[in-house]
């Protein structure tokens, strides 16, 4: 089952509408619907705030390791095809690549598995800087990988 069908069966066996649903969370109803149609993905963090309100663990909405993977899967471009050993080499070469603060963070979120909130505490720097620098870091490691596709 995929993550917005878990989070719709959740809330509908609690009798909850979109918008109660969206009440409780603080969030909007049309978000809400984003999740439940795959639009968005909620990120961990929030994941533990629906299972909150859901009374159920975490891991009965997503594994969180499949959440940080999934991220990490949407860096590889359409039609690309990169075997497992192959990823490895390229994120390492990746990583010699970029600056230091970048490496670190990325690692942080792919190889231990911490989320944004996490690594802000860690690093004393703001949750919306980790993830702006995160997301920047995956569009570029995006585009190393379409380069040494072609």
């Amino acid at each position: 089952m995929n993550l917005g069908s878990t989070i719709t069966e959740l809330r509908t066996s609690r009798g909850l509408t979109q918008q109660a649903f969206a009440d409780l969370m603080y969030v909007s109803r049309e978000l809400v619907s984003k999740w439940e149609n795959g639009t968005r993905r909620p990120d961990y963090d929030m994941i533990e705030r629906l299972a909150q309100v859901l009374e159920v663990s975490p891991d009965a909405i997503v594994d969180k390791n499949d959440l940080v993977f999934e991220e990490l899967a949407d860096c590889i471009p359409d039609g690309v095809t990169v075997g497992d050993a192959e990823l490895t080499a390229a994120i390492e070469s990746f990583l010699r690549g970029i600056g230091e603060n970048e490496a670190r963070l990325f690692i942080r979120r792919y190889y231990f598995l911490e989320t944004p909130a996490d690594i802000s505490a860690a690093f004393g720097k703001r949750e919306n800087y980790v993830r702006s620098v995160l997301s920047k870091t995956r569009a570029k490691f995006r585009k190393f990988i379409k380069e040494r596709a072609s």
